[in-house]
């Protein structure tokens, strides 16, 4: 068995959110930037001042800030989709590297909580702007940030869900013609759940909308209701 290389001890202290805000595809691409010189060893805002201490400590090169290039340090969120808005376009479920957004085309999307890394990869490219980043459920840990929000156990976690993420879009590209992943999935504890989980206790309340509402009317209203909020960030 081979000794771990430098770039293997460096991918093993990071909290592997695979957000990219380092600058590189993954934390294991940015591993082995850090272990080429080609990359600081401040540039993970997940892992923190602690993260750029493990890293300080396995590099032997001086800690430093944070690069606010990158980000800042802050609590861990996960994210959650109002049900109300969803259009089932799955877009935020190839976005996700862990696969933790259930569903199917052109039904309801719901977050599994407990593999959300945080990452927030899934909000670009959503069309209804109808997910939110929401605080820890816990309250010992909604304001910890770091390693003091994150584990070994979940980074671990994380790495797995990843890589299973990657054999499954590798699986679907050699299974279509046209080389594209599929959006259909299965969770590892079986086929795609469709049932939304409840909205946490915590979580913003939900504009009122007419259920009967003809499907282009409720995408319509759900267009603009992404405007207002857009324009609402930009202010």
């Amino acid at each position: 068995m081979r000794a771990p290389s430098l770039a293997d001890r460096i991918d093993a202290v990071l909290p592997q959110t695979q957000c990219t805000r380092c600058g590189y595809a993954d934390c294991r691409a940015y591993a082995e930037a850090v272990a080429a010189g080609l990359a600081g060893i401040n540039q993970c805002p997940p892992g923190g001042a602690e993260g750029v201490a493990r890293l300080a400590a396995i590099t032997a090169r001086p800690a430093a800030p944070l690069n606010p290039a990158h980000g800042i340090e802050g609590p861990r969120r996960i994210a959650w989709v109002d049900e109300a808005w969803c259009i089932g376009c799955t877009l935020c479920i190839e976005a996700c590297p862990v696969d933790a957004i259930v569903g199917a085309p052109k039904r309801m999307h719901g977050i599994l909580a407990d593999g959300c890394t945080g990452c927030e990869l899934c909000l670009p490219p959503c069309p209804m702007d109808c997910i939110q980043m929401l605080p820890l459920g816990d309250p010992a840990l909604a304001t910890q940030t770091g390693w003091n929000a994150w584990n070994a156990e979940l980074a671990q976690q994380a790495r797995q869900r990843y890589a299973a993420h990657r054999k499954r879009l590798e699986r679907r590209r050699h299974n279509r013609p046209d080389g594209l992943p599929t959006t259909d999935m299965a969770t590892p504890n079986g086929p795609a759940k469709t049932a939304v989980p409840l909205p946490p206790a915590d979580a913003p309340p939900r504009e009122p909308h007419a259920a009967a509402a003809p499907s282009s009317d409720l995408i319509a209203a759900a267009l603009e209701r992404a405007r207002r909020r857009q324009a609402q960030r930009k202010n």
